[in-house]
């Protein structure tokens, strides 16, 4: 680790504030120091800036919790991490090493290395291994990588928790090398020596290492543990429960390990003691963090003690001294994870009740009254502290402190003798009820500021509660107007992801994967300091490697696997980098290494501005064929709204004429009864003509007229009788009441229906008499027997089923027949109804008569 790193590990970084969607960094003045600052040794791998240290966790958990190690062993975990941590980037990440010597790393044996851990790596996919041999063939180690970090540092994506550096990499052996490293004395060099739990081997030695690692890096500056949050197994206690969390097992194996850390002199429990007996508010500090960033570290815990009453340090916590001066004032400085960790408390531990208020004491030993009151209060301000509900119901808020006892509010409480007025909480509610609205709640958050406290629970729709669920604790830190804000944001997203993934209910589940692997990067929800921030611009946003809208961090969300656009964007890069250091090698012949790496990078960038240009010319012109488009769609619009208001108003016109028949006004030239009456005799015509094709000689018109007589007769009787059968079950008064041409139209229309059905019996009767005819039966006959004689018949021809197929042939083709001499005989029934053209007569025949006609008036002249 740097110097540069190592003093930047020291200062807080600058907060930033996003605002309308972008981000902004305001300056905030360093706090004065209380003592003397503590100097950071360089290369101390124990003294992490807090980038870093989210970096190396986020890659520590991306191996131990793999979904490929799961029911492994906390040997083979901690294994992957050892082998990461020692992998060489100057040799492909590869590690060398050997089964005893990762057993030394490990607290085990050689045998357990060989025949447990290396085989469950093998056997999940996660590691990969060849012998290393000597000149005579002799082994002499394993040459080893872990195969998901070689993936990610070949896939080029440097945000990828695996993908570290170079100097990480080494940070992370540092680390590793301190913790539980087995040390070693090399040649001509100053011996390495053992780590903190070198000692420790045999059973369960490589969980207590892997647990401290996890620990250290999940430690602020000061060395206090970051506690987990949320409900906890009150038997264990929360910091039991952190550790349980972290290695991924039980609160009570987390209990034990935390447990043997402390026996051996690596961890510390504080729990604060009160004169009720109750235990309060349990910390965790890492002893080496601490003591490597300066601060002191107590070897006997003292208990503070109140003079008047033991129940100040139980009561509400505007009277408990939460940040208590022998942590503090020992070291003169405060780590950037001391007030994350000071509020956490057991739950059963800290229950207290609430009628238990304090004596006003002063905060040391003395008697001594400064104003002559009987409620001196601490501080040495000469009055009585705050009523003690002054901190109930405050909310953990990210941008304020509320642990100190210097709040505004407590210092406008009335002294015993005086009248006691309306709480200054009270008021402040009542204040910004207002503003806040009907049934909102504000909290105090210190420097006399209320802001409107958010809802505890997710929202109740079922797909909001799926996909916001990874991020339930940041969202109990949200005011109301900002949950409202992320509950828009994730509706957005969800109607995004419903449009691109092949079943729309996986949606919720499919941006819950989406917050959880976000949260992995950032290193766990206590490390967002933003939290608003943070969901809305970083959480639920989308981030596509490449143009194709499926693609979400290189990965395709509608499948799941890799997207294979971003492949190709990457090979395209690769290659015109080989091609650029190709093109240089040739015109630049024997440049340095230094000088052609620049030349590459500089034409490389070159080519990048020219693809972006390149970009930008075809987005215009993209625009310009979307404007074009557009245009001319509403042009063609415009065309078609012309052509509909015309045609509604020909339609108009031709609505406006009358019957050509019966004289009807606006009956578009022919009402519906003059048409019904008018598909009626084309109907009993073509029914005549049906009944002649099978029972009359179709060479004699009188026998064909006769036929059609017949047939008209029936039909104009059947017609009559439908209509007397209508008029039978209609009322008169009825059909007067439709309207004057109401009785005319119902006997077109009844008329028409009868002549439809009859025309239909006849054709069916028509193709019956016409199937029974010589032509059809010969037609079957010829069928029935082609159908036997096809080759899967031969065998067996008098089976069923060829009878079957044969008599089904036979009916079809003796179908079609008769459909075809109806339509002959049809054609030819129409032809000899059709009345034959006149045709004028030739000019050789006209023009001698014309020329006989006489002129009126002419005279006749010979000419000689």
């Amino acid at each position: 680790m740097s110097a540069m790193a190592a003093s930047a590990a020291a200062l807080p970084s600058p907060r930033t504030e996003f605002a309308g969607g972008a981000a902004h960094r305001r300056l905030r003045s360093v706090p004065a120091q209380a003592g003397p600052v503590a100097r950071l040794e360089l290369g101390n791998p124990l003294q992490l800036s807090k980038t870093m240290r989210a970096r190396l966790l986020a890659a520590v958990r991306a191996l131990v919790a793999s979904p490929a190690l799961a029911g492994a062993s906390d040997g083979t975990r901690l294994a992957s991490v050892v082998l990461t941590a020692k992998a060489d980037a100057r040799k492909n990440f590869e590690t060398s090493i050997w089964a005893e010597e990762l057993g030394r790393w490990l607290g085990m044996s050689q045998s357990t290395v060989a025949h447990t851990v290396l085989p469950e790596l093998r056997g999940a996919g996660f590691l990969g291994s060849n012998v290393a041999t000597n000149a005579l063939g002799w082994a002499t180690g394993l040459e080893c990588w872990v195969i998901p970090m070689y993936r990610a540092q070949q896939a080029g994506d440097r945000r990828h928790a695996l993908a570290l550096s170079r100097s990480e990499l080494a940070v992370l052996l540092s680390l590793c090398e301190v913790l539980f490293g087995p040390g070693w004395a090399p040649k001509d060099k100053a011996p390495v020596p053992a780590g903190l739990l070198a000692g420790r081997t045999g059973r369960g030695a490589a969980t207590d290492r892997l647990g401290l690692l996890l620990m250290v890096l999940t430690t602020g500056s000061a060395g206090w543990l970051q506690l987990c949050p949320g409900s906890v197994d009150t038997s264990r206690g929360r910091p039991a429960a952190t550790v349980a969390r972290l290695l991924g097992c039980s609160a009570a194996a987390g209990a034990k390990v935390l447990k043997r850390l402390q026996e051996h002199g690596v961890a510390e429990v504080v729990r604060k003691e009160t004169g009720s007996g109750l235990n309060a508010q349990s910390r965790v500090r890492l002893v080496p963090v601490a003591k490597a960033h300066g601060v002191a570290v107590r070897e006997a815990r003292r208990v503070a003690k109140s003079v008047f009453s033991g129940l100040a340090v139980t009561a509400s916590g505007d009277l408990e001294s939460g940040e208590t001066g022998e942590t503090l004032g020992a070291t003169g400085i405060e780590g950037a994870g001391e007030g994350e960790t000071a509020g956490s408390a057991d739950l059963a531990a800290t229950a207290q009740h609430h009628t238990l208020h304090a004596s006003g004491v002063t905060a040391g030993g003395s008697l001594s009254l400064s104003g002559g009151f009987s409620g001196e209060g601490r501080r040495g301000e000469g009055r009585r502290p705050g009523r003690a509900c002054v901190r109930e119901g405050q909310a953990a808020d990210s941008e304020t402190t509320v642990a100190e006892s210097k709040s505004p509010v407590a210092g406008v409480g009335p002294l015993r003798s005086e009248k006691p007025t309306k709480s200054p909480v009270d008021e402040q509610e009542q204040a910004g009820g207002a503003a806040a609205g009907a049934g909102a709640r504000l909290t105090v958050v210190g420097a006399g500021k209320t802001r409107q406290q958010g809802r505890p629970m997710l929202p109740a729709d079922l797909d909001l509660r799926v996909a916001l669920t990874p991020v339930a604790w940041l969202w109990q830190g949200l005011n109301r107007w900002q949950q409202d804000r992320v509950v828009e944001a994730a509706k957005a997203e969800l109607a995004q992801l419903r449009q691109v993934l092949e079943w729309p209910a996986q949606a919720p589940s499919v941006l819950a994967s989406r917050l959880t692997s976000r949260l992995e990067e950032t290193g766990g929800e206590a490390l967002v300091t933003r939290p608003f921030g943070w969901i809305t611009h970083r959480g639920l946003v989308r981030r596509p490697s490449c143009t194709d809208r499926r693609c979400d961090d290189g990965v395709r969300l509608d499948t799941g696997a890799d997207c294979d656009n971003c492949a190709n964007v990457l090979h395209v890069r690769r290659a015109w980098r080989v091609r650029i250091a190709a093109e240089v090698d040739q015109e630049l012949p024997g440049l340095e290494k230094d000088a052609r790496y620049r030349e590459i990078e500089a034409r490389m960038r070159r080519h990048a501005e020219a693809e972006a240009a390149d970009l930008v010319a075809r987005q215009a012109e993209a625009r310009e064929r979307a404007e074009r488009r557009a245009a001319a769609c509403a042009e063609a619009e415009a065309q078609a709204a012309i052509e509909r208001e015309r045609a509604a108003a020909e339609a108009a016109v031709r609505q406006a004429v009358a019957c050509e028949d019966c004289g009807r006004e606006r009956s578009a030239g022919l009402c519906e009864a003059c048409d019904h009456r008018r598909q009626v005799e084309v109907l009993i015509g073509e029914a005549g003509l049906l009944a002649a094709t099978w029972s009359a000689d179709l060479t004699d018109p009188v026998a064909v007229a006769a036929v059609t007589a017949e047939v008209r007769t029936a039909i104009e009787d059947a017609i009559a009788a439908e209509w007397a059968q209508f008029q039978k079950i209609t009322d008169p008064a009825t059909l007067a009441a439709a309207g004057p041409d109401a009785v005319e139209d119902a006997a077109a229309h009844n008329a028409f229906l009868t002549s439809e059905s009859a025309a239909a019996e006849y054709r069916h009767e028509a193709l019956v008499m016409l199937g029974r005819s010589e032509d059809a039966q010969a037609e079957a006959r010829k069928a029935y027997a082609t159908e036997l004689a096809k080759p899967w018949h031969q065998a067996l021809p008098d089976s069923d089923d060829a009878l079957r197929a044969a008599t089904e042939a036979a009916m079809q083709a003796q179908t079609r027949a008769a459909e075809h001499l109806l339509a002959v005989r049809l054609e030819q029934l129409h032809t000899q109804a059709r009345p034959e053209p006149v045709r004028p007569a030739p000019w050789s025949q006209r023009l001698p008569e014309l020329a006989a006609r006489p002129l009126d008036g002419e005279t006749l002249e010979v000419i000689a």
